[in-house]
């Protein structure tokens, strides 16, 4: 420790004190900022004072709970710690509290994911405890194998590190099965029996890319698993839940671990919070916790940083929590679920630099679940509150649109005085609710049934409240749809969702059934899953999506296998709509991760490797202009390939906005359009707000039932579009496009 590290640390204290005293602000990240930037050590030359030593808290979900929660464990226990408690998890916020720290017995700091690399060789942690991983802002932080690389490596340079994984997630136990350093498993040693949920993040065998088989779920890709080809399967735990209680009132369960057993109880719920009590009782046995002592830090657990956190407002009880990709906001639905009595629930989401930009993955969301309840309000809410809005729209819920917590309860005329209110924000919207929330609450403040009653009434369409649809027009014989009763189904054919799931655009295929239901057209959707066949003569409207490489490559194989059925069903004009991967792999060439291979060739068009790799990816918020759409189509761009079409190959559209590239850099085109085939990298997914095209769509593939079955094509009537229009339209003043 010399000059460079005095100077660090007087740059950092002149901060600290500038922050607090002149901008107060809170001084959790720039002090350490700055101090790295004068010595890029600091950190290391900070860990010593850590007496006993450090544990880094790493993973997609529950980070924060489970370092507040160790960290108030050893508290509790005696021991003197530092953390990083506001979830300052880059170096920055890991040398800030070092540098604010006198001596202590123990770190405990919580890590990004793909910062862990920048923390952990300078840290050298006694223990790295990874809770799970799931997908999370795929535009900034890309697919899970980038951030599994990146956890190994940072692991590899502190090889005295015990690794303290979930054994149940396939992607943590991959992880441990590469590094060479101490490994300590923990998991749920029995089926929880809960019900799943649409979308998975891991199918496929990390070792072969053989599909895996389970014994059971949990939720996600969490559960006994195992490989039909290679082995791999979860390993035996050394830490293991047992005997686990999940009620309204609470959770309760039996840790049993190589050195002693326990039970823990909580007054929260939810199966997540057993994985994340677990983990903390299996870290904070290794630092020598005494159960009793973590018993007591669960009860009095009160973070105040919105995670599962009580308010009363207005004398409402109301839960707040963060939710920040489509397995949060799943596990938040199962505790609202829980409540069998009245509720009202608002849903915040921005689309900030630390959310991810784009917001594809709502439609990976199970909104479904809540479609039904008796009694329940849904509110949207934070900048992207429109997507909200349509989201909910199509999963049966009537949203109305709020600017901020206070907006929901000024509606709430109607619901008993004990209904309770759930609040579910994600990353950067979360601090915002949870000052409103606080301050609401501090005036407690009474809003009069009348007042509530009056608000309630003065909604609107563009509130969110939906008008009836208004049908199917009869066609010329007067022998339209209607009730259906009579009429042979639309078929839609989902092909391989099990394995092309990425950014939510399996919602292009709700899209179009609830679009086709709302006119009284009866529809059948077959989920062609791998290994599954199915007849295209039979099929009206088939979707292609994307997925990761690894199931990519598997799917690409179905697909081969299905090139003369697929090329017969598009020369017959077959409609078919193909999203990213699925739009590469219908030209002569396309990208199999960093690898270009044969396509289908039933377009005249080729995919290229970008220039520089697969990092120079072309991404953002778009807008086209496409001969299917008076409106302009909105979506989001994330692909890596650059595709070209042949001559005399129609675009989808063309880019009408300032950001935004297509198909590659240079001819501000995206997509393609050949017979009844739509191609396109928009994402969003693509249908939702842009209701003209899913129409267009609809219409083809009714004239092509109408073909196949010989009954008369209906005239697709006009529909209350006033919720996608409105998200449509806040993307385009956005990006300046009128």
């Amino acid at each position: 420790m010399g000059l460079q590290f005095a100077a660090a640390r007087a740059v950092s204290a002149v901060s600290t004190w500038g922050l607090k005293h002149v901008f107060h602000r809170p001084a959790a990240n720039f002090p350490g900022k700055i101090a790295l930037y004068v010595d890029p050590r600091v950190i290391a030359d900070l860990a010593p004072r850590l007496r006993k030593g450090s544990v880094c808290v790493v993973g997609t979900n529950g980070k924060t709970t489970v370092t507040n929660l160790l960290a108030d464990a050893l508290e509790t226990a005696g021991q003197r710690v530092v953390c990083n408690r506001t979830g300052a998890n880059l170096d920055s916020g890991v040398a800030t509290a070092l540098l604010h720290a006198q001596e202590a017995d123990w770190g405990v700091f919580e890590s990004d994911e793909l910062w862990l690399a920048k923390i952990l060789p300078h840290l050298q942690a006694s223990y790295v405890v990874l809770l799970n991983l799931f997908r999370d802002q795929l535009d900034r932080v890309g697919e899970i194998d980038r951030i599994q690389e990146s956890i190994a490596g940072a692991l590899a340079t502190s090889p005295n590190t015990t690794l303290v994984f979930n054994a149940d997630d396939p992607l943590c136990a991959a992880i441990a099965e590469r590094v060479g350093n101490p490994t300590i498993a923990f998991g749920v040693g029995e089926d929880l029996h809960l019900p799943q949920n649409t979308v998975a993040d891991a199918q496929m065998c990390q070792r072969c890319s053989t599909m895996l088989e389970y014994d059971y779920r949990q939720y996600g890709q969490l559960g006994s698993y195992r490989c039909p080809t290679c082995g791999f399967a979860r390993p035996a735990l050394d830490c293991e839940a047992r005997d686990v209680r999940l009620g309204a009132d609470g959770l309760a369960f039996a840790a049993r671990g190589p050195k002693r057993d326990a039970v823990l109880k909580a007054a929260f719920s939810g199966a997540y919070m057993v994985y994340n009590l677990f983990a903390t009782w299996a870290a904070a046995d290794l630092v020598g916790v005494a159960p009793e002592a973590l018993q007591r830090a669960i009860d009095a657990f009160d973070p105040q940083n919105g995670r599962l956190q009580e308010f009363s407002v207005a004398g409402r009880s109301t839960l707040l929590n963060l939710a920040k990709n489509p397995t949060g906001f799943n596990q938040n639905i199962k505790i609202i679920l829980q409540d069998e009595g009245p509720k009202a629930v608002a849903f915040f989401v921005n689309d900030k630099e630390g959310d991810g930009r784009d917001v594809s993955w709502l439609w990976d969301i199970d909104f479904e679940e809540l479609a039904g309840q008796p009694d329940l309000r849904v509110f949207a809410g934070g900048i992207r509150r429109n997507d909200v809005q349509v989201r909910l729209k199509y999963a049966g819920l009537d949203a109305a649109l709020v600017d901020d917590a206070a907006g929901m309860f000024a509606q709430l005329g109607g619901l008993p005085p004990d209904a309770r209110a759930y609040v579910i924000a994600n990353y950067t919207a979360l601090p915002a609710v949870h000052a409103e929330l606080g301050r609401l609450a501090s005036e407690d403040r009474a809003v009069s049934a009348s007042s509530a009653t009056a608000n309630a009434g003065s909604q609107h369409p563009a509130d969110g409240q939906q008008a009836a649809p208004m049908g199917i027009a009869d066609d010329a014989t007067g022998s339209g749809d209607r009730a259906g009763a009579a009429a042979p189904p639309l078929v839609i054919a989902h092909l391989f969702p099990d394995l092309l799931n990425l950014y939510g655009d399996g919602g292009n295929v709700k899209v179009l059934e609830r679009r086709a239901l709302d006119r009284g057209v009866p529809v059948e959707v077959l989920r062609v899953n791998h290994g599954e066949h199915v007849d295209l003569t039979g099929v009206d409207l088939v979707f292609l999506g994307g997925g990761p490489d690894r199931e990519q490559r598997l799917a690409s194989e179905g697909l081969m296998g299905m090139r003369d059925d697929l090329r017969a069903y598009v020369e017959d004009d077959g409609v078919l709509l193909a999203i990213c991967g699925g739009y590469q792999i219908l030209g002569h060439e396309w990208l199999l991760g960093e690898e270009v291979v044969r396509g289908l060739g039933l377009v005249d068009m080729t995919t290229e490797r970008a220039p520089g790799g697969s990092g120079n990816r072309l991404i953002g918020n778009i807008v086209l202009r496409s001969p299917l759409a008076t409106r302009p189509v909105v979506g989001y761009e994330n692909h890596a390939g650059r595709t070209h079409l042949g001559a005399g190959v129609e675009a989808f559209g063309e880019v009408a906005s300032s950001t935004g590239h297509g198909n590659n850099d240079d001819d501000k085109r995206d997509g393609m359009l050949y017979r009844n085939v739509v191609g396109t990298y928009l994402h969003g997914p693509l249908l939702p707000k842009n209701p003209e095209v899913a129409d267009a769509l609809l219409a083809r593939a009714l004239e092509r039932r109408a073909r196949r079955t010989g009954m008369p094509t209906p005239v697709l009537s006009a529909l209350d579009d006033a919720v996608e229009n409105a998200a449509n339209e806040y993307v385009c003043r956005r990006l300046n496009v009128g």
